[in-house]
């Protein structure tokens, strides 16, 4: 396979599989806003709870483009394995792989770390962390006060 059929497969990939479902569907690229829309009046963010929504926000949107990319790579990586005529492409495929996979399991790895700590940090068992429910709690103790 030349390069330029590569480059073509490729570009027909991306268009078939992520743009022509995306329009279609009419599909956020995104999970969500970052910004809640509190923040977005002319005093910003007026709150702790404002921060805490865009820190869930952030690394929600970025755990998602780190799986969304770490698909694409896993595929592209097949695609090279699948197609490989040299020992030389084999072993790059191998590579691909196990860095992505790497990747990935640091990263997953470091969200359960995060929420581990903010359950211990907070005092609560179960469920997944409470740093999407910060706002909760504050109104909660507020409430008991």
């Amino acid at each position: 396979m030349t390069r330029r059929e590569l480059v073509r497969s490729l570009a027909l990939f991306i268009v078939v599989f992520i743009v022509a479902p995306s329009v279609v569907l009419a599909a956020n690229a995104l999970p969500g806003q970052i910004v809640p829309k509190e923040c977005n009046v002319v005093g910003g963010c007026q709150s702790i709870c404002d921060i805490a929504t865009v820190a869930q926000n952030v690394l929600n949107t970025g755990i998602y483009i780190a799986v969304f990319l770490s698909a694409v790579l896993f595929a592209w990586a097949g695609w090279l394995y699948l197609t490989s005529v040299a020992g030389n492409e084999v072993s790059r495929a191998k590579e691909i792989f196990a860095n992505v996979a790497i990747g990935l399991v640091i990263i997953l790895a470091g969200w359960l770390v995060v929420d581990t700590l903010m359950k211990t940090l907070t005092n609560q068992s179960g469920g997944f962390g409470p740093w999407n429910k910060v706002c909760e709690l504050f109104s909660h103790a507020s409430a008991l006060v």
